[in-house]
């Protein structure tokens, strides 16, 4: 993969009518971890406009921008991938480019079981590697750089624990935080 590219949301379907931080936030904040890695980019495209909801067309955009000649990747979480079949057009979205489902080590992963035969297993534990011959695949992996999750981060700004946050995060993620206070009042679970 040459570059990875976030795409911070501007409210998640799943998330409509709760209280999330702010977008433009959400943003900054992965400008500021991102800023140190070539590789690494930040995108506008789904908080520029206020009704863009949906994974499946903002694929479709980044299909058309990147024609033909480049191969597309959806990195997801596994908390998304167990949710899959609620997105909207999934069957379509799962033909679209290929998944990159992560999950903490030990983690169990279901999903869709008519995509079971797409599924390349790459985790530690990994039960099986398919060789799928046509179409995209799921690559299913358990390696993460740090073993943390949104939710435990979101728990320790609540508390205002910056000192421990810093274990977790880059030192102007840490700042931006505490500056904006975010997640002080956030049920983003």
């Amino acid at each position: 993969i040459e570059k990875v590219l976030f795409l911070p949301a501007q409210v998640a379907p799943h998330k409509l009518g709760k209280t999330v931080t702010d977008p433009i936030h959400r943003y900054a904040m992965l400008a500021l971890a991102t800023q140190d890695e070539p590789k690494l980019a930040v995108s506008t495209f789904e908080i520029e406009v206020a009704n863009r909801r949906y994974t499946v067309d903002t694929l479709d955009h980044f299909l058309r921008t990147a024609g033909d000649t480049s191969d597309l990747f959806f990195i997801m979480g596994a908390d998304s991938w167990v949710e899959i079949t609620t997105w909207r057009d999934w069957r379509r979205l799962l033909t679209m480019v290929n998944l990159i489902v992560v999950t903490r080590p030990g983690y169990e992963l279901i999903g869709p079981a008519e995509v079971s035969d797409r599924i390349v297993d790459l985790r530690s534990n990994g039960k099986q590697v398919v060789p799928y011959e046509h179409g995209q695949k799921i690559y299913l992996t358990d390696v993460v750089m740090k073993d943390v999750s949104a939710t435990q981060i979101r728990s320790v700004a609540s508390k205002g624990r910056y000192d421990e946050l810093a274990m977790l995060l880059s030192p102007p993620v840490v700042e931006y935080i505490e500056k904006y206070g975010i997640c002080q009042e956030s049920n983003e679970d």
